[in-house]
């Protein structure tokens, strides 16, 4: 232990760290340093991407591990400049790379109450607000895709990756009825008839917990039902879209599936989702005695930003008693333009939804939303008890303990930037950020068909956009060869700080893409970023790189 002299210096010290002046006035210093990163990010006056070698910055971020200094506040300063200097500035209108946005800078003002009051959830009683906040968006989205208010359920979770295995867990659960006690390698699933009324949902329901719904079967087949004699030796699987998002192979691995049960369906001519394909695969599948935990669509999928028909696609898991799961951590938002809701038609069919506020809702990262369509399953996916945490004595409370529900135990209050933006500015403002981002992505679309030395490689639906630069040097290039130039030309752009944008494969050969989102962005940025590529194309064609 301390002796008394060494006790009062380390509490001393402490005092200091949480003085609530000090705070202030780092507060307001933070306030001006991140205005004023802001106006010169807006104003193009910075690299997009301050690129350094991976050894290089982590050598500097460990020597500031080394320099405690006696003036805190200049410190602090010194700090925060370094973080700023040597990011990633998501906020230059020319930042056009991946999914995550430019978010509304007010939107971390709000994040920042939850982070330094430490508001955190797990059960209600510790995070009373940050629940309400919670369950307060998830009536929104949830009537947003059609859903009548109390039918559903939802939660918020770390990220899209989080948000489809939580919601292919809750699926297989459903499914494979006692795979959670008994795990997915017993063959006793194959036998099994289908759950009656309450089987499967109500055994293991925490204390409380309301089950006013009908059979989660009602309604439709279940897949024993038609399943036919239901071999043992099949294994379940995952139906997804041909160009889902490596998280659902990833997810079918955590929940014990195994990533080589997960079936890519069909894509049609626009990289969408064949319903009547799928309705012969999942036909040919459930007669050969597989389980079809879930059929996972897309709205819309990465690489090109296909929609998939949700409608048909809904019908076609109906007639086979198969969960439709749909990950719209892009393009959920889309539902609330009057103008792009007809892309997302049918996604109320759906048994569960992911949806990405870090996407298109222009938050800071990260805020996911699991929505269920019917909410007896939202007690699905986690059957335990754990009464050191869920209070007995409170057994109502079971409804709002956010613990019973995500992978998380402690979780930070993730959806307060949301919140407070919505509350501030309206759900207007979504709608405002998804129709000129979206529109955006048609101008660029046309300004590549206009340009004889580009080539768009699909008729984009959103802002996400997948096209070459095929300079004349390049025209009867092989497809390695001319996949290999589109790679070299990205990396020398990016690393030059012009711009930042990404790279796919489309039809097997490598390819540039662009999502925009950032609503600052310009058709004069558009046009300055096919002057760039067309510069470093030419240097890369002069040089000795392919």
């Amino acid at each position: 232990m301390l002796d008394e002299p060494a006790l009062q210096m380390a509490q001393q010290r402490l005092r200091a760290m949480y003085d609530p002046q000090r705070f202030r006035a780092a507060a307001q210093q933070w306030g001006e340093l991140l205005a004023t990163h802001l106006e010169q990010v807006q104003q193009r006056e910075t690299r997009v991407l301050n690129w350094a070698e991976p050894v290089a910055n982590i050598a500097e971020a460990e020597r500031w591990l080394d320099g405690v200094s006696a003036k805190p506040s200049a410190r602090f300063t010194d700090i925060v400049r370094q973080m700023l200097d040597r990011g990633h500035n998501l906020h230059h209108p020319r930042y056009i790379g991946h999914q995550v946005p430019a978010p509304v800078p007010i939107a971390g003002l709000f994040d920042a109450v939850g982070s330094v009051t430490n508001q955190v959830m797990a059960i209600y009683e510790m995070g009373p607000w940050a629940t309400a906040v919670e369950r307060s968006l998830v009536n929104r989205l949830g009537e947003q895709i059609g859903w009548q208010r109390d039918s559903f359920a939802g939660l918020v979770t770390h990220g899209g990756s989080l948000g489809n295995l939580t919601a292919l867990l809750t699926a297989r659960n459903v499914a494979l009825v006692g795979s959670w006690e008994e795990g997915v390698a017993s063959d006793d699933y194959a036998r099994r008839g289908p759950p009656g009324p309450t089987a499967g949902w109500t055994e293991g329901l925490p204390a409380g917990a309301t089950t006013e719904s009908k059979s989660i079967t009602a309604g439709r087949p279940s897949v024993s039902e038609t399943a036919g004699s239901g071999d043992p030796r099949r294994a379940p699987v995952i139906v997804v879209q041909g160009d889902a998002h490596y998280s659902v192979a990833r997810a079918a691995g955590v929940i014990g599936l195994g990533t080589k049960q997960v079936l890519r369906a069909a894509l049609d001519e626009r990289r969408k989702l064949d319903p009547q394909k799928l309705d012969e695969q999942l036909t040919d599948l459930i007669a050969k005695g597989h389980r079809v935990v879930a059929v996972s669509a897309c709205a819309c999928a990465t690489p090109i930003g296909a929609f998939d028909p949700l409608r048909d696609v809904a019908a076609v898991c109906r007639r086979h008693g198969v969960w439709l799961h749909v990950d719209a951590a892009h393009g959920g938002a889309a539902l609330f333009s009057r103008r792009y809701r007809y892309l997302l038609d049918g996604v109320d069919q759906a048994d569960s939804v992911v949806w990405d506020a870090h996407k298109m809702m222009f938050m800071p990262a990260l805020c996911a939303f699991v929505l269920y369509r019917d909410k007896r399953h939202r007690f699905e996916t986690f059957r335990q008890e754990a009464p050191y945490l869920f209070d007995p004595s409170a057994p109502g409370m079971a409804e709002y303990d956010s613990g019973m529900l995500t992978l998380e135990c402690t979780k930070r209050a993730a959806a307060y930037g949301l919140w407070g933006t919505w509350s501030l500015f309206g759900q207007q403002l979504f709608e405002d950020l998804v129709d000129v981002t979206f529109d955006l992505g048609r101008v660029f679309y046309e300004k590549l068909l206009a340009a004889e030395d580009f080539v768009p490689l699909h008729d984009p639906e959103c802002n996400i956009v997948a096209f070459r630069h095929v300079p004349a040097g390049m025209k009867d290039a092989p497809s390695e060869a001319l996949g290999a130039f589109q790679r070299e030309l990205r990396r020398r752009l990016i690393e030059s700080g012009r711009f930042y944008i990404v790279q796919t494969n489309h039809g097997g050969v490598g390819a540039l893409r662009v999502t925009i989102i950032n609503p600052l962005t310009t058709t004069d940025d558009l046009d300055e970023l096919l002057v760039t590529l067309r510069e470093l194309g030419t240097e890369l064609l002069k040089s000795d790189r392919p």
